[in-house]
């Protein structure tokens, strides 16, 4: 999935048609409530929001990392250079040390 950090402000079209689904104490879906699509992640810790890039009209996003790379299928590879962090990595950074098993 790519998706895109939007930080603490969003502004949506249709807001009215948004539905949430609290998925853990970490956070919670937004998804629309018509057709069911995905709209984004939000943390409620640092108030974040992490949207699908397919969802906005704009191509000059900068592709900068990638996470859970050790988990990508081996078929394919992006060519632009990032920062790349394992699964492990990544919760460990998010959550702690402490939170991984």
């Amino acid at each position: 999935m790519l998706i895109v950090d939007c930080g603490a402000e969003i502004a949506l079209k249709g807001a009215d048609r948004v539905s949430f689904h609290q998925t853990s104490e970490l956070g919670e879906r937004a998804f629309c409530s018509n057709c069911g699509s995905g709209l984004y992640y939000h943390y409620f810790d640092n108030d974040k929001h992490f949207v699908p890039a397919g969802l906005f009209d704009f191509d000059g996003f900068t592709f900068d990392r990638q996470i859970f790379i050790d988990e990508k299928p081996s078929y394919y590879c992006f060519s632009d250079q990032t920062e790349n962090m394992t699964g492990k990595g990544f919760c460990e950074l998010r959550y702690g040390t402490e939170a991984i098993e």
